[in-house]
Parts: structure tokens; C-alpha cells; sequence
């Protein structure tokens, strides 16, 4: 297989990104494809449906640290001491390193002979491969009485936001929303509770400083692209 596109978006490094795509609606990208799939017919039709699939390449999961795959995992939202087979897990760390999201579809354009496809609520970093796109059909792909297994515990862990509103001025209006939602998703590992240790995700060039106590997150410095 060879990538058709890659996503273009504001988080350039996998810390912070959200868990599954669909928790935070606000965080939107775009889609660029390759030339050679480039075709407005290839699309045609596409625009009537609210959401689509990806499959895309785990392209920042150990590869480069030459990690393969394991038997189980360690899902971080269990405090990182449970086990779970991978094949029950959406780890990064898999035989074929494919990932899968369901996104909302915002807008298809074209720009300077490439098409562009705008999308929402996506959990994929920047440079992302992607390797596919399908429509998602709520008749066949929704399934409302499926039992969650061991996320049913998991799915509700937020966090309090404090983000101080002269700290928040430094983010782009149209980033500040994503921004928030990312941060109460708890981008720190399931295990983490050190209330003095200092975070940071990387969004829009800035990088957001913040420490966890309990259930509250307070933003305390931002790190401005011309200093990092």
C-alpha cells in the first residue's frame, strides 16, 4: 500500500493528541491527497455524506526506536497496569501499524490542482499517511446496542480546565476552543499523578505548560513558536 494523502493539522508531535477520533469535535484538519488522486470524479458523490472512514499509518509509533508489536498492551486510560490482548486494544503498536477513525466531513475543495477535504474531530497528528478514505453508513456501521467491554469505564475521564484568560488570549481565536477540549481529554499517561511535574502539548506552534492536581488542569505558561 502506498499513502493517497496526508492530514495537515496543528498538532505536529503525538503528545496531546486526542484518544479516538469524535472527542473533540473542535479539532479540525485537512486532508491534502496526493496528485496522482487528485481527481474530482473519484469524490463525486462524497459531499452527501455528514462523516467518512480513514485508514491511516501509525506513522510516529516506535518506528524509528525499531519497537514491534506485542501480545497485550497496557491501555493508559487503566492506569497503565492492566493488560488486555492487542487485538482488543486501539494500540499504536500492532502487527501492521493501520489506524481507523470515523470523522465529520466538512467541506471538499480544490486548491492548486489538489483536492482538499476539510474534516473535524480527528485524531490524527500532522503528516499523518493516509491510506484510505470510505463513507461511514449509519445502517450498517452504527450499532447502538454493542457492549463496550473493559472503556466503559474509561470513556467519561475529563478534566476541570483553569486556563487563565491572559494565557488564552495568546492562542489564535480559532484555536482556543480545541485547545481546551484537548486539554480536558488529559493528554498524560494513565498512570501519571506527580501534581508538581509541569506538561506540555504542542498546538498551533505554541506550547501549552500546564500541571494536573486531582481533577484540575491549570494552564501556567505558554511558550510562544518564535521562542521554542
Amino acid at each position: 500500500m502506498k499513502p493517497i494523502a496526508y492530514m495537515h493539522m496543528d498538532l505536529h508531535t503525538k503528545f496531546g493528541i486526542p484518544r479516538q477520533s469524535g472527542l473533540v469535535p473542535a479539532l479540525c484538519g485537512t486532508i491534502v491527497m496526493e496528485p496522482e488522486y487528485s481527481q474530482p470524479a473519484a469524490f463525486r458523490e462524497l459531499e452527501s455524506f455528514s462523516h467518512i472512514w480513514l485508514l491511516w499509518d501509525f506513522s510516529e509509533a516506535g518506528k524509528k526506536e525499531g519497537k514491534g508489536w506485542s501480545a497485550t498492551v497496557r491501555p493508559p486510560r487503566l492506569g497503565g497496569n492492566r493488560r488486555v490482548g492487542v487485538f482488543a486494544s486501539r494500540s499504536p503498536f500492532r502487527p501492521n501499524s493501520i489506524g481507523l477513525s470515523c470523522v465529520k466531513l466538512e467541506a471538499i475543495r480544490e486548491e492548486n490542482h489538489r483536492i482538499l477535504l476539510d474534516v473535524s474531530g480527528i485524531d490524527l497528528m500532522n503528516g499523518t499517511p493516509i491510506y484510505d478514505i470510505k463513507p461511514y453508513l449509519p445502517f450498517a456501521d452504527c450499532h447502538p446496542e454493542a457492549s463496550e467491554g473493559y472503556t466503559a469505564q474509561t470513556k467519561q475521564h475529563l478534566l476541570q480546565v483553569e486556563f487563565p484568560s491572559d494565557l488564552l488570549q495568546q492562542i489564535p481565536p480559532a484555536g482556543q476552543e480545541a485547545v481546551i477540549a484537548l486539554l480536558a481529554q488529559d493528554p498524560r499517561p494513565g498512570y501519571s499523578e506527580d501534581a508538581d511535574r509541569i506538561y506540555g502539548i504542542v498546538y498551533s506552534g505554541f506550547d501549552v505548560r500546564f500541571r494536573v492536581i486531582e481533577d484540575t488542569l491549570t494552564v501556567c505558561e505558554i511558550v510562544p513558536p518564535d521562542v521554542l
